[in-house]
């Protein structure tokens, strides 16, 4: 028996405007641990208290796309050595449906997660055990509740049982593994926004199992 923590964040935000500072994509993405991890966990904390000796302002932890460039390199190193398995899922915003385009930015968060969710827990769940879905704090109840709705579709879905799949909504400063999830999504979106491969190729690539599309790629909004 091994418990399994499926770390995740989002990128990208649900702007239809046609707004051209607008992200082309919305995403989920997460970093997968098998059984116990502490000691990647303890690696995480030594690195930002480390960065802090050095002058480097570390608050609120790691975050890809604010960090240095320096930190980066020093953040996406040490995820190569401790392989995640990385998976991500794109909603290209310009192939959304009207009535999609039309509905709450909490439905879409949620859909936008239950596509991910839907193969990846089955993908990755032990045959006994416990699968933790671990994601960064949300901004209001419905968001939360949005969370906890998409868990449960999956879970009734994928047929199984509610009790092996444990939702946990934390701050993400306090979790390296978010803050992991984050840095291997970043990485990802800058191929595809900007087809800049370089932090994907040199740090990512090797354990990202999946760069799901479910509407396609991505035209820019005003087409």
């Amino acid at each position: 028996m091994s418990d399994v923590y499926i770390y995740a964040d989002e990128y990208g935000d649900l702007d239809f405007s046609g707004n051209p500072d607008a992200a082309r994509y919305f995403g989920v993405g997460t970093a997968t641990f098998r059984g116990r991890h502490g000691d990647q966990m303890a690696d995480g904390f030594e690195l930002r208290c480390s960065l802090e000796a050095r002058g480097v302002d570390m608050p609120r932890g790691f975050h890809a796309q604010q960090d240095s460039r320096r930190t980066r390199h020093e953040v996406f190193s040490l995820l190569a050595e401790h392989a995640p398995r990385f998976d991500t899922t794109f909603l290209a915003k310009s192939q959304t449906q009207a009535h999609l385009r039309r509905s709450s930015k909490t439905y879409l968060y949620k859909l936008a997660l239950y596509l991910h969710l839907k193969w990846l827990v089955p993908a990755v769940a032990p045959a006994e055990g416990t699968v933790y879905i671990i994601l960064g704090s949300l901004q209001t109840a419905g968001k939360r509740d949005a969370v906890r709705a998409a868990i449960r579709d999956v879970c009734t879905q994928i047929d199984l049982p509610l009790a092996t799949v444990v939702p946990c909504i934390w701050d993400a400063p306090s979790s390296w593994g978010i803050q992991a999830a984050d840095y291997g999504l970043w990485a990802v979106q800058r191929d595809l926004e900007r087809a800049d491969s370089t932090w994907l190729d040199a740090y990512v690539r090797p354990t990202l199992e999946s760069r799901f599309l479910p509407w396609g790629t991505a035209a820019p909004l005003g087409t």
